[in-house]
């Protein structure tokens, strides 16, 4: 077989699959051909497949990042712990410039001085907070919505202030953060907008979920609604749908209970895969779909739940 091929492909740290930026092989027979070549990149053994006009390459992640963010701005909400502070780091090692916020300044201290990482703080849920915010940080690109409250209990347990609140901090904050960036994006011609939703939802009623469960169902509706109204204009809108997350907010929950203890055994126990999740399981969802790689992803619910939902 006489292959010719045309510009070579590379492998990146921390690149798990990258496309060729062109590939041009054939068998003598102007047929297309299979190949596949182990090469050293990057100090790293790569293994490469062809197969027609595309390639995909492999390679073992490293110390470094990619540059899968670079000349991007991201906005993200709750980033003082937890998954928005692990995404806010992700987004900077990436290369984003990274607007990290959250309601307590406390928690933020520990961005503060991290390359490409500015923090302010901000209610997500104060309309003039957010305007205000807004005018300073300019367009983004990227926006996730990071903010939510866990309520515990069912309808018999939840008041109608319960109510409010949650619904407030977990939809109302999205609205009103969303509303105020898009204009920069839509005058950019594009965007990325990352809500975080819940498996506890329209996906999946679980007990003592009852505000929370119908909160981020809304979650869901509101981010396929944007999804649809901006598709045309180069918006994506997505929603993350994590199962249980060991973050600093569930150990919150977990020793408010009567035997935290036992209370942790029941969380596992209901993992199908007999652990739970960590802020590391979430952080390559959010940038992909930070990132151009998910540039034909919209309107999309993407579960990361430990197969709860199988």
């Amino acid at each position: 077989m006489d292959a010719q091929v045309g510009r070579q492909a590379y492998a990146r740290p921390r690149t798990l699959v990258k496309w060729s930026d062109q590939l041009c092989e054939n068998d003598g027979l102007g047929r297309q051909a299979f190949s596949f070549r182990v090469l050293r990149r990057n100090n790293k053994w790569v293994a490469f497949w062809s197969i027609g006009f595309l390639r995909v390459s492999f390679a073992k992640q490293g110390d470094a990042m990619s540059g899968r963010l670079t000349g991007k701005t991201a906005f993200i909400t709750a980033a003082g712990q937890g998954m928005g502070k692990a995404a806010a780091l992700a987004f900077a090692r990436e290369g984003a410039t990274v607007w990290a916020t959250d309601l307590k300044p406390g928690p933020l201290a520990e961005l503060a001085g991290v390359a490409g990482i500015t923090t302010r703080q901000l209610d997500a849920t104060d309309e003039q907070a957010i305007a205000r915010l807004a005018a300073e940080v300019g367009a983004v690109d990227v926006l996730l919505n990071c903010a939510g409250y866990v309520h515990h209990g069912n309808i018999l347990d939840c008041t109608p202030r319960d109510w409010d609140f949650s619904m407030n901090v977990n939809v109302r904050s999205m609205y009103l953060v969303t509303r105020a960036l898009l204009p920069g994006m839509l005058a950019k011609k594009g965007g990325s907008i990352i809500n975080m939703a819940s498996i506890a939802s329209s996906i999946k009623g679980l007990p003592n979920r009852l505000v929370y469960g119908t909160s981020k169902a809304a979650v869901i509706g509101l981010t396929k609604a944007i999804a649809a109204d901006y598709v045309k204009q180069g918006i994506r809108c997505n929603a993350v749908c994590p199962g249980t997350i060991d973050t600093p907010s569930l150990a919150d929950r977990i020793n408010a209970l009567p035997d935290p203890v036992q209370a942790r055994k029941d969380f596992i126990a209901r993992q199908p895969m007999g652990r739970l999740g960590t802020v590391e399981d979430m952080v390559p969802l959010f940038v992909y779909l930070a990132s151009d790689e998910s540039t034909f992803a919209t309107g999309t619910t993407f579960s990361v739940d430990g197969g709860m939902t199988i």
